[in-house]
């Protein structure tokens, strides 16, 4: 899950090697936390949160084929 989501922000962002997602297991789920470069975050987020959006339901489609509960953070 977590190369996934890498995947998918190192092709938005102008800085790819800024891009940091921490994987942590937390109340039998998954956890993801996804850093980009200051300069980057709107590109990741998207006007009105659609990008982001779009990322969560991506991860959130393939933790339903996998049968895991996963959440994915933006941190600046």
């Amino acid at each position: 899950m977590k190369e996934l989501v890498e995947v998918i922000a190192k092709a938005l962002v102008d800085n790819p090697d800024e891009v940091n997602v921490t994987e942590t297991e937390k109340d039998g789920g998954l956890n993801l936390e996804l850093r980009v470069a200051q300069g980057d975050m709107g590109k990741v987020i998207g006007k009105q949160g659609r990008i982001a959006r779009a990322i969560r339901s991506v991860v959130k489609a393939q933790s339903t084929r996998e049968d895991k509960k996963v959440n994915l953070d933006i941190v600046d």
